[in-house]
């Protein structure tokens, strides 16, 4: 079977499944996971801007794109000629279901029941001594977070952290006043590149407030990718637990 998958966190759960480069034939240039891996695959433009004559000219067998991640169109544009299976992962159980289904579809089902129990075993992790107000931030001018109908809302909470706009939808914009009901401000490394300039920035608003860059990889990609990060859970909530006793 010849794969194009749309979605970066997807590309890398199909690698972890054990699938090969001649079977992945097609991957957006924001799939850089497995790096060693996703160097040799033709790369088919970005999540937003796919370049369906290459996809064409690779006439894979199925193609795996994502409500949010993908625009409608192109993807119903693939439609006409192809099979193509469209996801949609708001919370841990769609995610479950996603490795399910993926692992069914792969014969993989063994490897992708691992994966799933590894994920609750990572988020099942001591959560921090106190549940600390947290503002999750995505984007910079404008300043914008996270609502409760997003994955990263259902991670935080997983995690142990409240977020302070879960009375919110989707991706809100806000301004710093709107950040002061916060215990901790979470700055992610991605979609927008937060650096410890912009952690010093807040300071002169904030501080006294904990502010601190976080990994957005792990709040965001599912498919396998959380399965990899408890180590990285781990030393954020020692970190966090470290900061609620000063």
């Amino acid at each position: 079977m010849k794969i194009v998958s749309l979605v970066p966190s997807i590309t890398e759960a199909l690698f972890d499944l054990g699938l090969t480069e001649q079977e992945i034939v097609g991957r957006t240039k924001f799939c850089i996971h497995p790096a060693d891996r996703v160097k040799n695959v033709s790369v088919i433009g970005g999540t937003k801007n796919i370049n369906i004559d290459k996809i064409k000219a690779l006439q894979p067998d199925l193609i795996l794109a994502n409500k949010e991640e993908n625009v409608k169109e192109q993807v119903e544009a693939l439609m006409d000629d192809f099979k193509v299976i469209v996801t949609n992962v708001e919370n841990i159980e769609d995610n479950y279901y996603l490795l399910k289904n993926l692992g069914k579809l792969l014969n993989r089902e063994d490897l992708a029941q691992a994966f799933n129990l590894k994920i609750y075993e990572v988020l099942n992790q001591p959560a921090p001594d106190s549940r600390l107000k947290a503002a999750y931030l995505i984007w910079k001018n404008p300043y914008m977070t996270v609502g409760s109908d997003t994955f990263i809302h259902k991670i935080l909470e997983e995690t142990g952290f409240e977020n302070i706009f879960g009375h919110r939808k989707r991706y809100p914009e806000i301004t710093t006043e709107d950040l002061a009901a916060a215990d901790l401000i979470m700055l992610s490394s991605e979609p927008f590149p937060f650096k410890e300039k912009h952690i010093e920035e807040l300071k002169t608003v904030y501080p006294d407030k904990k502010i601190m860059i976080v990994d957005g990889e792990a709040f965001s990609w599912y498919g396998t990718h959380i399965a990899k990060c408890g180590d990285y859970f781990n030393d954020l909530i020692q970190e966090v637990n470290a900061e609620i006793v000063k």
